[in-house]
């Protein structure tokens, strides 16, 4: 007992501090329960949170509630204390009054209570005159009451003198006088809380019109006597009064200050200034025969195109259109002034000296060099001649073929045998397979055939992956593939390249373009493009295989004929693509495909000049000039 009683007593300070612990820390009912937990029971610990969370908030309640008690208390209490303040006044006062049945000496009468009211009236209204007048002049916060500074002026108004009080109270009219003294305190109190603090409002004054003053004659003057003249309002069109703002918006925009934008950073004098405001645009008329004058020459333009046309029907029968715009675009020919030589280099074998100077009426001649046989040149080797021999190969029907294989395979299968039979190679396994097994092996098939069927299935798979390795060993890579596809693709262009030349009438489709430009660099052709008004020019560089697929991309597959071309005339024709010419030359005279934009045809021929063939231009050029005439 006393052990427990001894543990009971030191768990209870210990206790105590845990719980205010948690109060001061702000601790909620869960968290509170758990540290108690840890100094009693579960249960006792919820019991004891519920306890302690339950005399908290009776607390606060009882603190709130006193709270407002005091502050309601405080206000009664200071009634108390003025009333009491009040009765102890009133007090001494009411010692010196006298009791009503006898009054005293100085009581005044009826009447002159009467007068000395009327008294205090005539002096409120003369103190509220003399307000009103100030508040006229002055700003109605200048005459703000303030508490302390206006006591005596607030008793004068709104209370009744102190002399009047203090003759009442010695009349002994106590109740009177008790009532004065309160009305007195609350009209103080109202001013001093600010109720009554605020001057009345200032009275609206309404705008009156100045009265008509007429004198004998009728005329209207002012109050001194002098003549007014009225201003008399005339009634305007609506016209008139939108011209008239017209012009006085027009005088506005003049009167102002036109900022110098010559001098900003960014002013630009090429660019013309526009007007605010749209200038007049008066009636402008024609000129009488101005339309006459008109129609004439109308008239002598559809005879000369009449009197053209015929020339030029006539021209085309005769065929003189065409030579002349042929020799319009024939090329002028370089006229080379070289210097003559004294001796062709012909003669320089024959010829002693190095002129023709000629003696008793002959030439000095080498007589020995002169003989009577004659000089052949030497035979050179044509650039397009292979250097070995071309044969051109047997080609077998399909039943030679297969006699030729199986002979090879017969020749093949003897040597393999004869290898054998020397013991050079072991003989190779039987080739077993399901349906020839009970055949090769017979009775061994028999005695173990789960045995024998795993040997025959183990050797089919390792010839099936011996065939699979075959294959892949022979398959190709893709970098192999791809090496292939290229030389399938390229020629041997070295004894002689294959040069088109096609001409179309229009070539500004993107589709189109793109096909021609990416199927030459997949065939490894070079090339150019020319791209001229009415005559653009393809030409590309490559084998013969390359130029057969080529010529039947540009003739076959674009679809040339979808794109309409109008003419000069205004006419609309089908584009077209035309072969103007094909044939062999030594060597490329262009690189990759590329596009060139000529606006002439003056740089047209010196793009291709420049690569040594301006004769692809002149018979493109020729043909397509050619074909304008006959469409004509």
């Amino acid at each position: 007992l006393l052990s427990n009683k001894s543990r009971s007593t030191n768990i209870e300070p210990s206790l105590v501090t845990a719980a205010l612990n948690c109060l001061t820390s702000g601790y909620d009912r869960r968290k509170t329960t758990n540290k108690l937990a840890s100094l009693l029971d579960d249960k006792k610990a919820a019991r004891l949170t519920e306890r302690i969370f339950d005399l908290a908030d009776e607390l606060k309640f009882t603190q709130r509630s006193s709270r407002k008690r005091h502050h309601d208390s405080e206000p009664r209490q200071d009634e108390k204390e003025s009333k009491k303040s009040k009765s102890k006044n009133a007090e001494p006062e009411g010692t010196t009054i006298p009791a009503p049945g006898n009054p005293s000496p100085g009581q005044l009468t009826t009447l002159q209570i009467k007068e000395m009211m009327a008294n205090a009236q005539k002096m409120i209204e003369e103190r509220k005159r003399a307000l009103n007048a100030l508040r006229a002049d002055d700003p109605p916060s200048r005459y703000m009451i303030r508490g302390d500074d206006n006591s005596g002026m607030r008793s004068s108004l709104y209370g009744f003198p102190s002399s009047q009080v203090t003759s009442l109270l010695q009349r002994g009219d106590t109740d009177k006088a008790r009532k004065i003294a309160q009305l007195q305190a609350q009209i103080q109190n109202k001013l001093s809380t600010g109720v009554l603090s605020l001057p009345p409002l200032r009275p609206v004054i309404q705008d009156k019109p100045t009265p008509l003053i007429l004198d004998d004659e009728g005329r209207t003057v002012d109050i001194t006597g002098k003549e007014v003249q009225l201003t008399h309002v005339v009634p305007t069109l609506k016209a008139n009064i939108r011209a008239k703002k017209r012009e006085e918006f027009r005088q506005q925009l003049q009167e102002k200050v036109v900022e110098d934008l010559s001098e900003t950073h960014f002013f630009d004098p090429r660019i013309g200034m526009k007007s605010a405001v749209r200038n007049k645009r008066a009636l402008r008329f024609h000129e009488p025969g101005k339309f006459q004058q008109l129609a004439d020459r109308m008239r002598m333009k559809a005879q000369l195109e009449k009197l053209q046309n015929e020339i030029s029907q006539i021209a085309r029968k005769t065929g003189i259109t065409s030579a002349t715009k042929l020799a319009l675009i024939a090329p002028k020919a370089e006229h080379r002034e070289e210097e003559i030589p004294d001796v062709e280099w012909w003669d320089s074998v024959i010829l002693t000296e190095e002129n023709y100077a000629m003696e008793n009426g002959k030439i000095n001649l080498k007589e020995p060099a002169i003989t009577n046989l004659v000089e052949h040149p030497i035979q050179m080797r044509p650039p397009t001649e292979p250097l070995k021999p071309v044969y051109m190969p047997v080609f077998l029907t399909k039943k030679e073929r297969k006699k030729l294989r199986r002979q090879n395979r017969r020749e093949a299968w003897k040597e393999e045998q004869e290898k054998i039979r020397l013991g050079l190679e072991p003989p190779p396994e039987p080739k077993l397979r399901i349906s020839n097994l009970m055949r090769v092996l017979g009775t061994e098939a028999v005695q173990d055939p789960t045995k024998i069927e795993a040997h025959v299935r183990e050797q089919m798979a390792k010839r099936q992956k011996a065939h699979e390795e075959a294959n892949a060993a022979r398959r190709l890579t893709a970098e192999q593939r791809r090496e292939k596809k290229v030389r399938k693709l390229k020629e041997d262009t070295t004894l002689g390249v294959s040069v088109s030349v096609y001409r179309v009438k229009e070539l500004s489709n993107a589709s189109k373009k793109y096909k021609v430009e990416t199927n030459a660099k997949q065939l490894f052709m070079t090339g150019c493009v020319v791209l001229f008004k009415d005559c653009n020019v393809v030409v590309v560089e490559g084998g013969v295989k390359q130029q057969k697929k080529y010529r039947r991309l540009m003739l076959n597959r674009i679809k040339w004929e979808e794109d309409v071309v109008k003419d000069s005339d205004a006419s609309e024709t089908p584009n077209k693509c035309v072969l103007v010419w094909e044939g062999t030359v030594k060597q490329r005279n262009f690189g990759e495909m590329k596009f060139k934009v000529c606006p002439t045809e003056k740089l047209a021929r010196e793009h291709f000049k420049k690569h040594c063939v301006e004769q692809y231009w002149d018979l493109a050029y020729s043909g397509a000039v050619l074909e304008a005439t006959d469409d004509m």
